[in-house]
Parts: structure tokens; C-alpha cells; sequence
């Protein structure tokens, strides 16, 4: 058997973390096994549909690099790929339900549905739902109200006694009384569109998906969708429900935990890379230990057996933590090409780039790389090499526990000693600061706070030996004489 597997997001909304794990379990497991990875537009909900929604979609995958093989601009045997133009198929499958006796029409208003709700509210119902008003109605006179002008909905017919089972990758049988499914669900709305339910099993017999692989949260749907293939007289896929993605406090993950979504994590300045490595380690682990993945490695070794049955938790910090260490990993001509849109934005290069200002870019990347946690932090990162620094003030000097004279003092001294960097390498120069330090009484960090912030104009900065041989010591010894003379005034 062939593995075809879908991602089949509704465009009601922007790719977030939880469905984008959900869109890179299936591709890798297509991958894996030689299979097909399906792209399906669900845009039957055409309240809720926006065209942003769905550029988002394609614009998320294309940055992860995640292709599929079928699907929206791409095509294949099972087209169309958008619910919405598939719309006669759903209308013929419906039919075949209300012909063999498994759906109905229901001519129910919506006055009367809602005053049945508050009804089963007030009297504490045991079974909420649809209570079958409309499933005795012959099909003949259904018909003939149709010719008249109604336009009903149709509606399931869920089985009140027994139960249904399906089997699960992960959770082994997941088994529930039919007197606990939605009775009698509509899957044909009055304006001819399918619900969720109907256009999700009808294509995906269509299509030939073989397993389908989506979060927990859609197990209460399962035993509604088997009851639908049954009635069709079709063989469900196999199922695999992904375990959730939560926050650290234990809860599904949300906006209240911070950014969800995959473009806002982009604009941050999060690498692809970085988020599908953490991202598939969400409910996944090869080994156990092992953390870093490329993309083309999990194509190779993802597997469902893998995948963990608790929910797994969505770490922002873990998530910098791993976007810094591919930062540092990367190679540096790589990383020089993905700096300068940021550096051309900061007016620091030009566009192109003149070739002095690409040898400065050049020299700065192994400095800055141990220290950058996000790629549009270059522009702050490497100002000073670019721009003399400004608008740091005398309290900025100032390190911990001194003050503008202690300052000065250790600033004079750190002078001296970068002077003879002209002449010691840098092992050599920094004992020369220990010893400088100790014989006036400061810690190591105040003698050269006030020099970083001098020279870089941020109390955060690459090396600061690194950064001051980057410039010139010749410059770097007229920062600080800017800084010494800002603290005498």
C-alpha cells in the first residue's frame, strides 16, 4: 500500500504552531515512506473564509519548505484540491446517503432548533441534540416541499443504541456509545454546502488517503466519521491522532501564551530551520537524546512509532535557544547573505552592497554569530562597526557600584592597556586588565563596561577585543576619549 497522506487546513484563520506540526508530521511521514504528501483546501465554512487565511497557508509552507506533491497550483489525479469546486460531489454522495436510508431532509426552522435547545437546557436533558423531528418524513413529500420552495438541510442518522470503534496508531481502540455522538448531524447545509464531517470523509475516500494523521482534539469526531464510511460501505483510513501542543502552564496552547502564529514568529526573525527542528520534536523524539535534525534528515527517519501519546509542551524559550544554535551552526557566507536585507534596512550597507561595506559584513559575521539570537538583530548588533555611536549617556559609563570619578579612573587605565594592543594579542591583554583590575580595586566587568559602552554604544556587544580590532584600535582609543571626556563634563 501506497501512503497517501493530507494536510487539509481551513482558511479561517493564520497557520499556528499546532496545525503547522500537524502539516510537518504528515509530510515527514509521507516522506519517510516513499509516499504522497496531499495539500486540501477545506473552505466549505465560506462564513469564516479569508483570502488572507489561505495566502498565509501557502506562504508558511513555502517558507518551511514543505512541498506537496498534490494539490492548490500543483494539481494531480484526484483534483480539485478546494472544497469549494468540488461542490457537485458532495451534493451526488448526499443523495446516495438519502437513497440508501442513512441521511434525511430536515425542514426545521431555527426558531424551532433553538427553542428545543433551551428546552434540553431547562430540563437537564440526557441526550443534547437534534431529537429526529424529521426523520419520519417520507422522501416523496421531503421532495416535493423541495419543488415547493423549502430548502431543507440534511441531517445523518446516527444510531442511538450500540457503539463504534475505530483503531488508532497510538491510542490503540478508541471505542464510543453512539448515544454520545451529536445525534443526527447535519452534513448538508440549506445553502447546498457540506458540513466538516461529510466533505472530510468523502474526500478523503476520494482521494485515497490511506492514514490520517490530525490532532486529538478531533477524536470525539471519529466514531461520527467511521458511522459515515460504513454507510457509504467504504474502508476507513487508518487513524492517528497527534498528541496535543500545550503551553508550560498545562494548557492547550494560545494567544494568551504568547505568539501562535507561524507568520509571527517569521516577522521575529525565527529561522525555518530552527522551527521545524523544534517544532517536530513536539510529541516526537528519535532516541530520546538526540535533538538536532535537518529537514532532509526527518524526511528519513520519522516514523509514527515514535510519536508520543502525552501532549507535548511548546517552549518559547527552548525555541530561541534553538533558533541561536542555528545561528551558530551556519555557515558563514550563509549567514552574511541572510544579515544584509536587515543590514540594508538599518541604512548600514547600501543595496547593493559597496565592497567595503561586504568585507566589514564579512568580518563581523564570526564575531557576532556567538551572540545573535534572531537574524534582524543585525542591525543593532553591528551599528558601531558601521557608525560612530551616539546617544549613549554619562549614566550609561557608569558601571555597577561606581561612580563618574571611580569611572574615569578605570576608563584612563583601560586606555593604556588597549594602546598596547597594537603590540599583545589579545591572552596577553586581557591578564593585563585582571592585573589592572585588581591593583585599583575594581572587578574585571567595571573596567570594561564603561569601555563597551564606549566603543559599541551598547552595554551589549560582540568581543569586545574582537569588536575593537574590527574597528581599529586607533578609533577605538578616540571612543573612549569621547566617552572619558562625556563623564569629566
Amino acid at each position: 500500500m501506497s501512503v497517501r497522506v493530507r494536510y487539509a487546513p481551513s482558511p479561517t484563520g493564520l497557520q499556528h504552531i499546532g496545525g503547522i506540526r500537524t502539516a510537518l508530521f504528515n509530510y515527514f511521514f509521507a516522506r519517510s515512506s516513499g509516499g504522497s504528501f496531499i495539500l486540501r483546501i477545506e473552505d466549505t465554512d465560506r462564513e469564516r473564509y479569508h483570502d488572507e487565511a489561505l495566502e498565509d497557508l501557502f506562504e508558511t509552507l513555502r517558507w518551511l519548505g514543505i512541498e506537496w506533491d498534490e494539490g492548490p497550483e500543483k494539481g494531480g489525479d484526484y483534483g480539485p484540491y478546494i472544497q469549494s469546486e468540488r461542490h457537485d460531489l458532495y451534493q451526488e454522495y448526499t443523495k446516495k446517503l438519502i437513497e440508501s436510508g442513512h441521511a434525511y431532509y430536515c425542514f426545521c426552522s431555527s426558531e424551532r432548533l433553538e427553542t428545543l435547545r433551551q428546552e434540553q437546557q431547562k430540563s437537564k436533558a440526557s441526550r443534547v441534540g437534534y431529537d429526529g423531528h424529521c426523520r419520519s418524513i417520507p422522501l416523496e413529500e421531503a421532495k416535493q416541499r423541495i419543488a415547493a420552495g423549502e430548502h431543507p438541510v440534511v441531517r445523518f442518522k446516527v444510531p442511538s443504541e450500540g457503539k463504534t470503534s475505530f483503531d488508532d496508531v497510538l491510542l490503540g481502540k478508541v471505542t464510543r456509545k453512539n448515544r454520545d455522538i451529536p445525534p443526527d448531524p447535519v452534513i448538508l447545509k440549506s445553502d447546498g454546502f457540506p458540513t466538516y464531517h461529510l466533505a472530510n470523509v468523502v474526500d478523503d475516500h476520494l482521494m485515497k488517503i490511506t492514514h490520517i494523521l490530525r490532532a486529538q482534539e478531533w477524536i470525539p469526531s471519529g466514531a461520527l466519521h467511521v458511522l459515515l464510511y460504513r454507510a457509504f460501505g467504504w474502508e476507513p483510513p487508518v487513524y492517528c491522532h497527534l498528541p496535543m501542543v500545550m503551553g508550560k502552564d498545562g494548557q492547550k496552547l494560545s494567544k494568551r501564551h504568547g505568539a501562535t502564529a507561524v507568520r509571527e514568529f517569521r516577522k521575529a526573525g525565527y529561522l525555518p530551520e530552527a522551527l521545524i527542528n523544534y517544532v517536530s520534536l513536539i510529541g516526537w523524539s528519535y532516541d530520546g537524546e538526540r535533538e538536532f535534525f535537518t529537514k532532509e534528515e526527518l524526511e528519513k527517519l520519522f516514523s509514527l512509532e515514535k510519536i508520543n501519546k502525552a501532549p507535548g509542551v511548546f517552549d518559547y524559550r527552548k525555541l530561541e535557544w534553538f533558533n541561536g544554535q542555528y545561528i551558530r551552526r551556519m555557515d558563514d557566507t550563509k549567514l552574511v547573505e541572510r544579515m544584509l536585507p536587515f543590514l540594508e534596512k538599518a541604512d548600514l550597507v547600501s543595496d547593493p552592497p559597496e565592497a567595503s561595506q561586504m568585507e566589514l559584513v564579512k568580518q563581523m559575521v564570526p564575531l557576532v554569530k556567538e551572540r545573535m539570537k534572531f537574524i534582524p538583530d543585525a542591525g543593532d548588533i553591528c551599528r558601531f562597526a558601521f557608525e560612530e555611536p551616539s546617544g549613549y549617556t554619562a549614566e550609561e559609563l557608569i558601571a555597577k557600584k561606581m561612580d563618574a570619578a571611580s569611572t574615569v579612573i578605570a576608563m584612563e587605565a583601560g586606555r593604556t592597556i588597549i594602546e598596547a594592543m597594537k603590540r599583545a594579542d589579545d591572552d596577553v591583554v586581557e591578564e593585563m586588565f585582571r592585573e589592572k583590575s585588581e591593583e585599583l580595586g575594581f572587578k574585571l566587568g567595571q573596567m570594561l563596561s564603561p569601555l563597551r559602552v564606549a566603543i559599541t554604544g551598547s552595554t551589549v556587544s560582540p568581543p569586545l577585543f574582537g569588536s575593537i580590532r574590527l574597528i581599529g584600535i586607533d578609533k577605538a582609543l578616540d571612543r573612549i576619549d569621547r566617552g572619558i571626556e562625556l563623564l569629566k563634563k
